[in-house]
């Protein structure tokens, strides 16, 4: 049970109401994180600029949906960790490909050294090593690349502090949690 009410487009206020509309267009429903959110419009507008401003860069969306599962598993966030496997599997990502990112694992060095990245923010709490950008830089990360990664990193944390603080009910098909081996 959430600790927040879900606020739907109809009980919306102020611009919250068109946000939701407009994130119910971009999914097809909406989703209960986008409805508990909405419980502050700004932080809705906020969440929802930077969800648009992102799946405008320059990652693809695989990469950026398998980070989404690495921060997710790392953090214990069940709604987050359900609905980037599911999204990941819609940009055509393999269950396996999304099962292995949970733990920061790939067969691809480039998406290896982002989750490894992606991770050790996490874990670091933002303090990461040297050895973590000269992988990035060495996989064929650029500046730009390395920022937006960074910008992922810090949307995926928001996301997943506002379902595990929320307790937000889950509408996306479970997946269990992984523990590195």
């Amino acid at each position: 049970m959430s600790h927040l009410p879900l606020v739907s487009a109809e009980q919306a206020r102020g611009p919250a109401a068109s946000l939701l509309a407009e994130i119910h267009g971009a999914f097809g429903a909406t989703p209960n994180m986008f409805k508990a959110v909405a419980n502050s419009p700004a932080a809705l507008q906020s969440m929802w600029g930077a969800f648009k401003a992102l799946g405008q860069g320059t990652l693809p969306a695989q990469l950026t949906e398998q980070v989404a599962v690495v921060v997710a598993n790392r953090n214990s966030c069940h709604y987050c960790l359900a609905a980037h496997t599911a999204l990941g599997r819609k940009v055509g990502a393999s269950a396996e490909a999304m099962s292995a990112a949970q733990v920061a694992q790939s067969e691809d060095p480039k998406t290896l050294a982002a989750l490894g990245f992606a991770l050790a923010v996490v874990e670091g709490r933002g303090q990461v090593q040297p050895a973590h950008l000269e992988a990035l830089r060495a996989a064929g990360f650029s500046d730009e690349a390395m920022m937006e990664l960074l910008a992922h990193v810090a949307l995926n944390l928001f996301t997943n502090y506002v379902n595990v603080v929320f307790d937000v009910p889950l509408d996306f098909p479970k997946v269990a949690l992984r523990t590195a081996h």
